[in-house]
């Protein structure tokens, strides 16, 4: 099993940088103010992530912010290719309901190895995700099931192990997730 694109994890690793970077799309660039508050994230948070995304390259301060009418921040031409892909994502994990556990720093990775590979394995799961730790990934696919996301079921083999599958309910999310990682 391949090891998982560095994109989603370092769009994962700061809980708030794919909404902030839908918001940004949709808006074409929004003030730190009004991101905050339509996220209902705290302003550490939207302060870090800002922070992350421009760390990465996809978001950047206006650089002609001054005016009253103009964003605070907007996407780089890198953020704008990536940032169709992080609406229709944001705009699923919403409409499912599933914003307090999709945007935790393990969910997507572990979905998107997961819809990389049919019958994925515990730990086929943990070595293409890399620094997680066992407690982390065991966490995040308890919380996935419990979310109808991923199914886990218990193979005959000896000895038995149990196989993991995008549910029916995350299957709206793997599209998306596939963009992010390609690019």
């Amino acid at each position: 099993m391949a090891q998982i694109p560095n994109t989603l994890l370092h769009l994962f690793a700061r809980r708030w940088c794919i909404p902030i970077l839908a918001e940004l799309k949709v808006s074409e660039g929004s003030k730190f103010v009004t991101l905050s508050r339509r996220l209902g994230a705290s302003p550490v948070a939207v302060r870090q992530s800002l922070d992350h995304l421009i760390s990465l390259g996809l978001a950047q301060p206006n650089p002609g912010y001054g005016h009253p009418l103009r964003p605070e921040y907007i996407l780089t031409e890198s953020g704008d290719r990536l940032a169709p892909a992080s609406v229709t994502l944001d705009r699923a994990i919403t409409r499912l309901e599933l914003r307090d556990s999709a945007l935790l720093r393990w969910s997507m990775p572990a979905l998107f190895v997961i819809g990389s590979s049919p019958g994925a394995r515990f730990s086929e799961i943990g070595s293409a995700l890399g620094p997680v730790t066992d407690r982390a990934l065991s966490q995040t696919l308890k919380r996935m099931q419990a979310d109808a996301v991923v199914k886990r079921h218990v193979d005959d083999s000896f000895p038995p192990a149990p196989i993991y599958a995008v549910d029916r309910r995350g299957r709206p999310l793997i599209e998306p997730l596939m963009e992010i990682g390609a690019f």
